[in-house]
């Protein structure tokens, strides 16, 4: 029989014990590493949802520092024309007040010369208040010798380089239909009213006053004649063409002027008659008074259209000049017609050549 083995308590514990320990210590890296991992799976989330957060906010940064750039450009750019503008308002102050430091240095020199010309204008007033007194002194003296007399609406009894006198004046007075008024369109509003109205148009009556006053500086020794002229030229009274008529006594002149005033304007203007019937006075007149509105509309014969032109208007003029005599001064009123611009220049050639006058005379004379 073999003998039994002997059991020894001490080493079998040992080694479970160190077989525990070696379990218990696996065990615990085992739980700490699955910790480990999940912690590590939830820290790398966390930190991946940082790292997104941060990009959009790095995003979100660059697009707020391009707009700040571009506001800051812009800022810049503001400032620069701030700065031009400011130049350009300071040179100007500068400009200015250069300005005001000349005017301030002619001021003294301004203020003389003011006072001077009031000097001036109140010896030029003595001067006039002295003339007129002598005028009136010359005009009452002659009005004895004067054939008739006429007091203007204007009170200007004058006609300034008008030569009135002569021993024998002609005086042309227009009476086409231009002469009812200034304009076109009332013109052909006046041409369909009575006669009786049309006579008494103002731009019409203004032509008959300026016959009676230029008839009221009548030589009371000299001659005269009356034509009203349209598309024909007819002396006031009938039957007188060609003939001088004595201002003596002034019987004959009022009744050309009774006979002027009973004309009634109408027709087209043709200047070439008017100046054609100077020819059959003999002599010829030294002394011609035109009173007109403007450039003709027809000349020897009637137009075939109905509308003129300019250039139409100076060629009848310049057609019916060359019939008038040529040592006949001719002293043109002109009451412009709208629309005639070349009148006025045309009109004054011809007073200067003929050694005349010209005037366009306000509404309220004579």
């Amino acid at each position: 029989m073999k003998p039994r083995r002997s059991f020894e308590t001490f080493s079998l514990s040992f080694l479970d014990i160190m077989s525990c320990g070696f379990g218990a210590v696996i065990l615990f890296f085992v739980i700490i590493n699955t910790t480990m991992a999940k912690r590590s799976d939830e820290i790398n989330q966390e930190a991946s949802i940082r790292a997104e957060m941060l990009r959009v906010e790095m995003a979100e940064g660059q697009e707020n520092l391009v707009e700040l750039r571009n506001t800051l450009e812009e800022l810049q750019q503001r400032s620069a024309e701030a700065r031009g503008r400011s130049d350009r308002v300071i040179d100007l102050i500068r400009q200015r007040r250069e300005e005001l430091a000349a005017l301030l240095e002619k001021t003294t020199a301004r203020r003389e010369s003011v006072e001077k010309l009031q000097a001036d204008l109140k010896s030029l007033e003595e001067e006039s208040r002295r003339l007129s007194a002598a005028a009136a002194e010359s005009e009452q003296e002659g009005t004895g010798r004067r054939v008739r007399e006429f007091a203007g609406d204007g009170n200007r009894q004058y006609l300034t380089g008008v030569r009135v006198g002569g021993k024998r004046v002609v005086i042309l007075l227009d009476a086409s239909a231009s002469m009812l008024d200034d304009t076109v369109v009332n013109v052909v509003r006046r041409r369909i009213l009575p006669d009786e109205q049309k006579v008494r148009a103002p731009k019409w009556q203004r032509a008959l006053g300026t016959v009676e006053w230029i008839t009221t500086q009548f030589d009371p020794e000299g001659q005269f004649q009356i034509y009203t002229f349209a598309e024909k030229a007819t002396p006031a009274l009938p039957d007188t063409g060609g003939q001088w008529l004595e201002a003596a006594g002034g019987q004959t002149l009022e009744e050309a002027i009774r006979a002027v005033r009973q004309v009634v304007p109408g027709g087209g203007t043709s200047l070439w008659h008017a100046f054609d019937a100077l020819k059959a006075l003999n002599p010829p007149p030294d002394n011609l008074f035109l009173i007109t509105d403007g450039l003709p509309t027809q000349g020897e014969d009637a137009p075939r259209g109905t509308t003129v032109s300019g250039r139409d208007r100076l060629r009848h003029f310049e057609r019916a000049i060359r019939v008038l005599p040529e040592t006949v001064p001719v002293n043109v009123v002109l009451f412009p017609m709208e629309g005639d611009s070349e009148a006025a220049g045309t009109f004054w050639k011809l007073a200067i050549v003929s050694h005349g006058s010209f005037m366009a005379p306000s509404r309220d004379w004579p």
